[in-house]
């Protein structure tokens, strides 16, 4: 049953960390230029001759690791059939944004002068929105197998 509460869940965990690549992590001014860093790279926006320019470094293994965890996520929608795999893989989701999160958070220190002074943006959260999310499908998936348990125990 793809209308399940747990396919919501997953849905919006999958949302969140689309996100995530359109959202910055972090943000720092410093010396009259500004450092953003996305999951998909580094962005220098500096006063130059002729007004701002940007120059871009790109984390192609980080850009990576969010598209395999969110086809992780996404695809695990369509496991509702196999209720124990579904769980399994959820778990194994959870781990997997644990160590994106990580990652992300090594990332996080090639700003300019470290990561000292930063300001934090709406991407460094939402990991953890992510995974409070596949926690809540993983509460729906175990609600459902007790409703089966105890529809074969009244046949």
């Amino acid at each position: 049953m793809i209308q399940r509460i747990q396919s919501i869940w997953l849905f919006l965990a999958t949302l969140s960390l689309i996100l995530m690549l359109f959202l910055p992590l972090a943000t720092k001014v410093a010396n009259g230029s500004e450092s953003e860093i996305y999951t998909n790279g580094l962005h220098h926006i500096f006063e130059g001759k002729n007004g701002k320019a940007l120059k871009a470094e790109v984390f192609l293994p980080l850009i990576i690791a969010n598209v395999i965890v969110i086809l992780m996520c996404f695809i695990n929608i369509f496991n509702f059939k196999r209720r124990t795999l579904q769980k399994r893989v959820a778990i194994f989701t959870i781990i997997a944004i644990i160590g994106f999160a990580f990652w992300c958070s090594i990332y996080a220190k090639e700003l300019p002068g470290g990561i000292e002074g930063a300001s934090f943006g709406i991407g460094a959260y939402l990991p953890a929105l992510a995974i409070l999310f596949i926690v809540l499908a993983i509460f729906g998936i175990n609600k459902d197998e007790r409703l089966i348990r105890s529809a074969e125990r009244l046949r």
